[in-house]
């Protein structure tokens, strides 16, 4: 382990365009910064030739390695499978597109040597994104930091640098549906930000679509919050309060519908009901994910490991 200081993770996903520049790209800043390092690149059960690509550049450079996914398992899971089987003193996630700047890597290293044990990106601005975008990740963050019981970074994604005994620590949580960047600030440790720009996509197209974006932010939000589970107690007893002043209103007035009024009560209460019911279904499937003890990913195969 004392061989390697930096394990650099790259999660990959039908990138055969852009995949041999970019990690070229990154292995040239890793060779100016004059640390020791090797890059993993986990394919997250890519179907075009990228795992042929990645074969090709581990095979001209035994500091670039692969593991394979047998299937796609989402972009969580692939940081996961990397974090396993890295070996260095510490530990950079990035994305394959470098939208995120491997410039900042020997920065975030210099940081690490004053101390620090997580150093994360802290995104100023975001370039080539739509408004809808940035307007629906701008509002889960400030959400997500409202309801949520520790406090994680706002506008941060998974770039950002981890010390070898974070990797440990995050290695030794058992849970399954993981939202990396928030498990991060649980497990806590010295940590710091980092800002820059992040740079819009040059090659390729994003793969995460809107529902692996919604699948990202509910696992958010359902790992690290029990609001949406104790909220209904709360909404029960301002909607029946409600309701007593809408009935006593109503008796008031010199014409009482009482069918009318009967079913408006009715029909809102039933739809309270079915909204806290598929709150605790939420929780309840997580709880199955956690019971059936399922591996977050499978490994199909590695390369240089």
């Amino acid at each position: 382990m004392d061989d390697i200081t930096l394990s650099v993770i790259v999660p990959v996903y039908n990138e055969e365009e852009g995949l041999e520049p970019c990690i070229g790209h990154l292995a040239g800043v890793l060779e100016a910064g004059g640390e020791s390092y090797e890059i993993i690149l986990v394919d997250d059960g890519s179907s075009d030739r990228t795992p042929e690509i990645a074969e090709q550049m581990c095979s001209r450079d035994k500091r670039v390695k692969l593991i394979g996914l047998s299937r796609n398992f989402g972009h969580q899971a692939a940081i996961t499978a990397g974090m396993e089987l890295c070996t260095g003193n510490c530990v950079v996630v990035i994305d394959s597109d470098m939208q995120d700047p491997p410039e900042l890597i020997p920065e975030m290293v210099r940081i690490w040597r004053e101390g620090f044990d997580v150093v994360y990106g802290l995104r100023k601005r975001r370039l080539g994104e739509t408004a809808l975008k940035k307007l629906t990740a701008s509002v889960f963050y400030r959400v997500l930091g409202a309801i949520t019981e520790i406090d994680i970074p706002r506008d941060t994604g998974d770039f950002r640098l981890l010390d070898r005994k974070v990797c440990e620590a995050m290695k030794a949580l058992p849970e399954r549906g993981r939202y990396v960047r928030g498990l991060v600030s649980w497990v806590g440790f010295r940590q710091t930000a980092l800002e820059y720009v992040r740079h819009e996509r040059k090659v390729g197209k994003t793969k995460y679509n809107l529902k692996k974006m919604l699948r990202l932010a509910g696992n958010g939000l359902l790992s690290f919050s029990k609001v949406p589970l104790t909220a209904p107690l709360g909404i029960g007893a301002v909607v029946s309060l409600a309701a007593l002043a809408a009935l006593i209103v109503m008796l008031c007035l010199p014409v009482f519908y009482s069918w009318a009024a009967a079913v408006s009560i009715v029909t809102f209460f039933i739809g309270i009901g079915i909204s806290c019911i598929g709150i605790v279904g939420c929780y309840l499937g997580r709880v199955l994910d956690q019971a059936q003890g399922r591996p977050e990913y499978i490994i199909a195969r590695k390369i240089n490991i």
